[in-house]
């Protein structure tokens, strides 16, 4: 697929991760979009995901970038730029080229132009830690079954020439990362909606047995079965 036909959102992210040495995948809406070949719903960014060790690797390949990081250390809604501070999981970073307004996440994307929202991964001999056993959840201590797949399993090539993450690893976060007692975003709905009929037999059985384990009650349980 040539350049011409992917979103322009992804190719400007195309040429600027193209010399950016450790792994990185598209994840969030567009990478929904990427599996399923066209643009679904409108996106205020692009969301990319790294892994841990590589955040200053990030930082350094990221300067002149307006960055700020929200982790534990730091209140919701920081404007503060972000220094380079090792950040701890769980953890985010939103960029903005430099120039832009503001990169908080509290700003809107059309005010800015195109924007990432980092999102900072583990892993371990080789696994991709989708759910550590101990966590923050907003700010309490919480306490989760641990989930891992194999680092080759989780991303691979999609039809639009970028590294991305599988769906079923797609759907996990989306099922999990941020359903609370008011249900789940209506973003992340309607990214199953589309993704889900994608699955395989054995994507939607890994999804429905992960989710299950950290929300037995979820409501796409049924719709994976």
């Amino acid at each position: 697929m040539t350049s011409a036909t992917i979103p322009e959102p992804l190719v400007r992210l195309a040429r600027l991760m193209a010399t950016f040495g450790p792994d990185w995948f598209l994840c969030g809406g567009w990478a929904v979009d990427a599996w399923v070949g066209r643009q679904t719903r409108d996106h205020q960014d692009v969301d990319v995901t790294v892994f841990e060790e590589d955040q200053l690797s990030l930082f350094d390949y990221l300067s002149g970038w307006q960055l700020v990081a929200h982790d534990q250390r730091v209140a919701g809604d920081t404007s503060e730029p972000w220094d380079g501070r090792p950040l701890v999981l769980p953890a985010h970073i939103h960029a903005r080229p430099d120039g832009a307004e503001s990169p908080s996440r509290l700003s809107r994307p059309a005010d800015q132009g195109f924007g990432l929202e980092i999102l900072l991964n583990e892993r371990s001999d080789g696994d991709w830690i989708l759910s550590r056993g101990l966590q923050y959840v907003g700010v309490e201590l919480s306490s989760r079954p641990q989930i891992a797949m194999p680092l080759a399993g989780c991303a691979r090539l999609s039809a639009w020439g970028l590294p991305t993450v599988v769906p079923e690893v797609l759907l996990f976060y989306k099922a999990t990362a941020y359903f609370d007692s008011k249900g789940l975003r209506p973003a992340d709905e309607q990214d199953f909606t589309v993704l889900a009929p994608h699955l395989g037999k054995a994507q939607r059985s890994w999804l429905r047995a992960a989710v299950a384990q950290i929300y037995p009650n979820h409501p796409w349980l049924a719709q994976l079965g």
